[in-house]
């Protein structure tokens, strides 16, 4: 199963953003890129491509761990940029470091329960808004979001979700995302939503 660990902004930071992303989609050729839903809005911190079940249990108690160890800290959706043609974000502000060091954290986990990356990436904190089909000049959205400026929320999770790939060859589907365990910053014991 594909998983990732995640960090995920609470409802009213993404019902801010959602109405700048509205303002975007409303620009000149919007309609050639994939936009993510609201639903999947999130910072990626470790992603675990093929994750057998068995693996699931030992993944989970070390993720947990990390959440432990990794007190709570403060975000804010600030800007945003793009990667090439590929991907439009949005950017953020705030106790970064703490991020990064949470990322660092859920990649020691997965390396540790055997979910090893060939080669280890410096992590980029950003959100995803939308991908590009090539060719797709995705600068002048990065732009429309650099004034942007969200209001600050407290990070007190940590979540692993398993993204499952449209398989309907349907024309913009989109991966849908379950939430199968989530942890508290800093302490606190909660147990694994849903595996299997």
């Amino acid at each position: 199963m594909r998983l990732f660990a995640a960090v995920r902004p609470p409802g009213a930071v993404v019902e801010e953003l959602a109405v700048v992303v509205a303002e975007l989609c409303r620009l000149h050729g919007s309609g050639a890129l994939r936009w993510a839903g609201r639903e999947s809005w999130h910072f990626t911190l470790a992603f675990m491509a093929d994750v057998p079940p068995e693996a699931l249990p030992g993944l989970t108690t070390r993720l947990a761990r990390a959440a432990h160890r990794t007190p709570p800290f403060t975000l804010a959706l600030r800007g945003g940029g793009h990667f090439g043609d590929r991907v439009l974000w949005a950017g953020v502000t705030g106790e970064v470091a703490a991020l990064r060091h949470l990322a660092g954290r859920a990649e020691a986990a997965a390396r540790k329960a055997g979910l090893v990356r060939d080669e280890p990436r410096h992590y980029r904190p950003h959100l995803t808004l939308a991908r590009g089909g090539g060719g797709t000049d995705l600068r002048p959205y990065a732009d429309a979001l650099a004034a942007f400026a969200g209001a600050p929320w407290t990070v007190d999770e940590l979540i692993l979700v398993r993204s499952t790939l449209p398989k309907s060859g349907v024309p913009g589907e989109r991966p849908r995302h379950e939430t199968v365990g989530r942890w508290p910053l800093g302490g606190g014991a909660r147990c694994l939503d849903a595996a299997g």
